[in-house]
């Protein structure tokens, strides 16, 4: 007997439910609350927010953790557009007091402050902070401030950090870009955009959970992205198995070369999607998708 897609889809497209949202402001509550404890940190330019899934509303269930986000603007890491450009900034640059690695200690002890040695484990990347009853389980990644300058005068603002284990050597993030993008994308296909990266999760959870390798090797946020990229015509359609069908279909046509997707972009549309520097390439995406069309069934 074959699946109702539609009843299905129906199901996974929903947000998240209320407890498991308040559980989420929970744990960035005691963030905040660890930073604020703290005598190192407490009088630092600091701010935290939440980050992917859970702040763009595209989390299903199985994204059992929520990502924090904690930057500090006291110093900044710079990119810049040419050397020109980087001359002009340098007659007015101070160089930097306040170090990447002594703010993520700092951060480190502030979080074993408020939660327990136990509860805290440092990672590469993140700090992993223990699920309870009162708050999910977190990552907790700390950030300097990233400024890509596009002129001496005007830069593109986002975060970045500098992994324990240099690998890669450097982290660039743009959260607020991605959140704006996608309030945008949601907006104009009706709302119905963050319900179908839902969908498409939920579908490569348990294409994954049944053994297929591509959704494996299909990370969410890659997922999120490539519908960012499905144009807003696929939309449209009356019920989620249409609109499912035309984003996979729109999608696997222009993943077959690269010269259809050569431009495309993450959801921050500062970072092309497929070149070297991403963990996944243009061939995984196309075959997630493809095996993604034979496991729903469509003709």
């Amino acid at each position: 007997m074959s699946k109702d897609w539609e009843s299905v889809f129906s199901s996974w497209s929903q947000g998240p439910g209320k407890t498991e949202q308040e559980r989420a402001e929970n744990a960035e509550r005691q963030i905040r609350q660890a930073i604020q404890a703290s005598d190192k940190l407490k009088s630092r330019n600091i701010s935290v927010f939440t980050q992917g899934s859970y702040r763009n509303r595209v989390n299903v269930r199985q994204d059992s953790d929520v990502d924090v986000g904690v930057v500090c603007f006291d110093t900044y890491f710079p990119e810049y557009l040419d050397d020109n450009v980087r001359m002009e900034l340098a007659k007015n640059f101070t160089p930097a007091t306040y170090e990447y690695e002594t703010f993520k200690n700092e951060l480190e002890e502030a979080l074993v402050a408020r939660f327990g040695r136990a509860e805290v484990t440092r990672g590469s990347k993140a700090f992993d902070i223990k699920a309870n009853s009162y708050r999910i389980e977190s990552d907790v990644a700390a950030f300097f401030e990233h400024r890509r300058y596009t002129s001496a005068v005007h830069f593109h603002e986002g975060v970045e950090m500098i992994p324990d284990d240099n690998h890669p050597p450097r982290i660039k993030n743009w959260p607020e870009q991605h959140y704006q993008n996608g309030v945008s994308k949601n907006n104009s296909t009706s709302r119905r955009y963050k319900r179908v990266v839902r969908i498409l999760k939920k579908l490569s959870n348990e294409m994954a959970g049944n053994g297929i390798q591509s959704a494996k090797d299909a990370p969410s946020f890659l997922v999120e992205c490539l519908v960012f990229n499905a144009s807003n015509t696929c939309f449209e359609y009356s019920t989620y198995k249409q609109i499912v069908r035309a984003v996979l279909a729109e999608l696997f046509n222009n993943t077959q070369s690269i010269e259809k997707c050569t431009e495309w972009g993450e959801v921050n549309e500062l970072k092309y999607l497929f070149r070297a520097s991403q963990p996944w390439t243009r061939e995984s995406a196309h075959q997630f998708l493809s095996d993604a069309w034979d496991y729903i069934g469509y003709e």
